[in-house]
């Protein structure tokens, strides 16, 4: 069964997104070392200066983003996971989980202060480096999950929860190799969804698929949103109470 075919019968999807869905709009994978950033100032210095000339903050939503944002607004996809921190799904449009927390917003250590990522960028070039909590003094950082940080408990549900709800699920621009997000993907297959996974490179998971499509996200999902549904009849997934 090609991609298309799954899509032509997909009326409950929901998509996980990865780095590569950001990738044309000149975005790149977003990490940091949160031991070191939290226990060295000199390393925190240099991360900030780093953060204010990076291209996420100037970056718009591409063809990828656009065509999920088609997709919910047409109530197929009923939810939109991303491993992304760049706010981009958002811009175009789309309601999302984050599974790995957003570089929109600054969080205190110390005091759990929420603030504004641009605030914080602004007092880094008037020269506050690195920019302390406003409220305690504390260290701000960034509202994303550092690697080897765990997820939200409340996020992990709420995706979990959404894999087991869909009759499609569509993988975009992940290597698929970062957990538990990835566990995602057999889980969804186990519970009888039809895995399209969208991919230059192969992933640990590329043998669950119904389809695979080697294309850059960008021109990948607008051909599979344009897609016609062709189903009927009602929808059964371990979401609906009808199952259980």
């Amino acid at each position: 069964m090609s991609a298309r075919d799954v899509m032509a019968l997909a009326r409950r999807i929901t998509a996980l997104t990865g780095a590569g869905v950001s990738l044309e709009s000149g975005v790149v994978r977003f990490r940091f070392d949160a031991s070191a950033f939290l226990t060295s100032a000199r390393v925190r210095r240099e991360v900030w200066e780093s953060w204010l000339d990076d291209p996420l903050w100037t970056a718009e939503p591409n063809a990828a983003h656009r065509a999920l944002a088609g997709l919910q607004r047409a109530g197929r996809v009923r939810s939109l996971l991303t491993q992304n921190v760049d706010g981009l799904h958002q811009r175009a449009g789309s309601p999302v989980v984050e599974l790995h927390g957003t570089m929109s917003r600054v969080v205190c250590v110390s005091c759990g202060a929420v603030g504004a990522m641009g605030e914080a960028l602004a007092r880094v070039r008037g020269g506050e480096v690195p920019p302390d909590c406003a409220v305690c003094g504390g260290v701000l950082r960034p509202a994303a999950v550092a690697f080897g940080e765990p997820l939200p408990d409340d996020v992990l549900r709420s995706a979990r929860m959404a894999v087991l709800d869909c009759d499609v699920m569509l993988v975009a621009g992940t290597s698929l190799t970062v957990e538990p997000a990835a566990q995602l993907v057999p889980l969804a297959a186990k519970a009888g969804a039809a895995v399209v996974i969208c991919s230059l490179d192969p992933t640990p998971y590329d043998s669950l698929a119904a389809a695979v499509v080697r294309e850059p996200a960008a021109s990948a999902l607008p051909e599979l949103a344009a897609v016609p549904v062709v189903a009927t009849g009602p929808i059964r997934t371990w979401g609906d109470p009808s199952t259980w």
